[in-house]
């Protein structure tokens, strides 16, 4: 396999409360960067180790401690109606990055590509004739981060095969490719919530108009925060991993 699993149940029940206790802890210390034109959304660092819940835990357990760090960040630190929408994207991120590395990239993939589709459904593009532009420029970097899973997948095999690769021996520009698809995923949740009425005009008060320049500016600004998050993700859980590892874990 390509993980090595933790077996035992209590192990991995711990490994999960302690991935969403340090998600928690990790909220009070990383600062967090306000959304354009839209100060009450916070994109939240921390979410983006998410990504290394998904590699260590694999998609449910890890999809799960990324939902309880974040649903505990939400109570802890002071629940808000803005945020509320958005708890599971993190765990979103957790459940592609594990699927993939469990070997059921082409789920991942399904799933990740409907995600995708589902935002040219909804108000933000519709009709499709006048505003197909606000989907592409809306999702662009999030096509890029789906279709990276492809040959992620085939350097990953082809690392295996000569070295025995396992979870815990990735490289740090695996960590980064992992890390960057599993928060694109997670933004790419965020836009389909973020698209419906009862969240834009009934949560923040903003008209269709507002929000379609507002998915259409984002795209000059939203895929390096992707970026960054991936990397300070993959300096983070590369080190962690290699720690795990020597504990044998």
């Amino acid at each position: 396999m390509l993980e090595e699993r933790v077996t035992r149940p209590s192990v991995r029940i711990a490994l999960m409360a302690s991935f969403a206790a340090l998600y928690i802890v990790l909220s009070f210390l990383s600062p967090f960067i306000p959304a354009i034109g839209l100060p009450e959304i916070k994109i939240h660092i921390e979410a983006s180790f998410a990504s290394i819940f998904g590699i260590i835990l694999g998609p449910w357990l890890g999809a799960s401690a990324a939902f309880l760090g974040s649903l505990g960040t939400l109570l802890l630190r002071g629940a808000s109606p803005f945020d509320l929408p958005f708890v599971i994207n993190p765990a979103f991120n957790a459940f592609i990055v594990g699927l993939i590395l469990r070997k059921k990239w082409k789920m991942a993939f399904t799933i990740f590509a409907l995600t995708i589709f589902v935002f040219f459904l909804t108000p933000i593009c519709i009709p499709l004739t006048e505003h197909w532009f606000v989907g592409v420029l809306s999702t662009f970097d999030k096509i890029i981060a789906l279709l990276l899973i492809i040959p992620t997948i085939i350097i990953l095999n082809q690392q295996k095969s000569e070295s025995g690769l396992t979870s815990s021996s990735l490289s740090l520009l695996m960590m980064f490719l992992f890390a960057f698809i599993g928060n694109q995923a997670d933004a790419a949740l965020g836009n389909d919530v973020f698209a419906l009425p009862i969240v834009y005009e009934g949560i923040f008060g903003i008209s269709l108009e507002i929000t379609r320049t507002l998915f259409t500016i984002s795209p000059f600004i939203y895929p390096i925060i992707r970026i960054i998050q991936a990397i300070i993700a993959a300096a983070i859980g590369f080190p962690l991993m290699k720690a795990l590892k020597r504990l044998k874990i």
